[in-house]
């Protein structure tokens, strides 16, 4: 577990008397932090937001039931987990309401059908500043990779309790009796919680979220998400399959189809995203520490190419993995990608 930041109590007694900017001083350290921990267990960008705004207006409010037991940053942690898990039982989130469009064309036979995921992708811009290692030695996981899609699609389908137990344990790195302090139970139920929720965990991860994948950023890295999008742009699709993996799979958030092997993605590929003629100019961005694209269809009538969602690609070593491909257009200004462009040299 990280050193809690240094916490003056002069301030902390300022921000007690109602002093905003001391307040802020307390606060401002862990509040990226605390956006993040609010999406792992949410899955949407916005409802973390949301949650992080009641969770500094909760502090606020109850500034004087601090009572320095145990660190200001647990303590934050405390309030933001029992806020989401509030939040999903009062049914925050309402899907069927984000994917009730038509479909332009009948979609292929899937190779599977999963559940609807509400998962939203989380723009790299807002995971600046935070650790590259797992926060601390209790921790499992390195914060990059639990903010992956894999790991997020994975930690969606544990309940909303195993869920938390699973992050402030294998993610966060807390020790088990602050974990069951900051949930009002006991010892025996966190370690059992999080029993079940890593044997869950461990039939969901696919076997690639386990390889290791080209540094963020780096020329390899560019090189392939600059391969993929001339071949995307360019309605080659041998060219884009010459760079995916054998068992690739291709998912449509939060449409429950997905498509595995070359040959699925492939004839997905032909008949519905290319199909026709149709063209598409890709704009790189990064989500979820991985490479994205803003996806825009090009209009043959006009120089505009209109929003088509967002593309984003996992690597496992030097190929492509999964294609997730997120048909909400109002995604795009989080990464501060327009809803239109000119299609010049499309």
């Amino acid at each position: 577990m990280p050193m809690p930041m240094p916490m003056s109590t002069h301030t902390l007694e300022r921000a007690r008397a109602g002093d905003g900017q001391a307040f802020r001083e307390l606060t401002e350290p862990y509040r990226r932090e605390l956006q993040v921990h609010c999406y792992r267990i949410l899955g949407s960008v916005q409802d973390a937001e949301d949650l992080l705004q009641e969770t500094l207006l909760a502090a606020w409010r109850g500034l004087d039931g601090f009572e320095e037991r145990s660190s200001l940053r647990s303590w934050l942690y405390r309030i933001a987990t029992n806020r989401c898990l509030n939040a999903l039982r009062d049914g925050i989130r309402r899907p069927g309401e984000g994917w009730a469009y038509r479909l332009e064309v009948p979609l292929p036979e899937p190779t599977r059908r999963g559940d609807p995921s509400w998962l939203e992708p989380y723009p790299d811009v807002l995971l600046a500043g935070l650790p590259d290692a797992a926060p601390g030695p209790e921790a499992h996981y390195e914060t990059k990779e639990a903010v992956s899609l894999a790991f997020l699609v994975a930690l969606q389908h544990l309940p909303p309790r195993q869920r938390a137990v699973l992050v402030l344990r294998d993610v966060l790195g807390f020790r088990a009796a602050e974990v069951a302090g900051m949930l009002d139970t006991s010892i025996d139920s966190v370690t059992s919680a999080l029993k079940r929720a890593r044997a869950t965990l461990a039939t969901r991860l696919p076997a690639h979220a386990q390889a290791k994948a080209e540094l963020p950023y780096s020329p390899r890295e560019r090189k392939l998400v600059d391969d993929f999008s001339l071949a995307f742009e360019r309605a080659d699709v041998d060219a884009i399959l010459a760079l995916l993996t054998d068992d690739a799979w291709l998912t449509m958030p939060p449409l429950p189809y997905e498509y595995q092997g070359l040959e699925a993605i492939g004839h997905f590929l032909r008949t519905v995203a290319l199909r026709d003629g149709r063209r598409f100019r890709l704009v790189p961005t990064h989500a979820n520490g991985q490479p994205a694209y803003g996806v825009y269809l090009v209009d043959p009538r006009t120089p505009i190419a209109h929003a088509h969602g967002l593309l984003v690609l996992t690597l496992s070593g030097h190929r492509v993995s999964a294609l997730t491909r997120f048909v909400d257009n109002s995604l795009l200004p989080r990464f501060g990608l327009p809803r239109s462009l000119r299609a010049t040299g499309a």
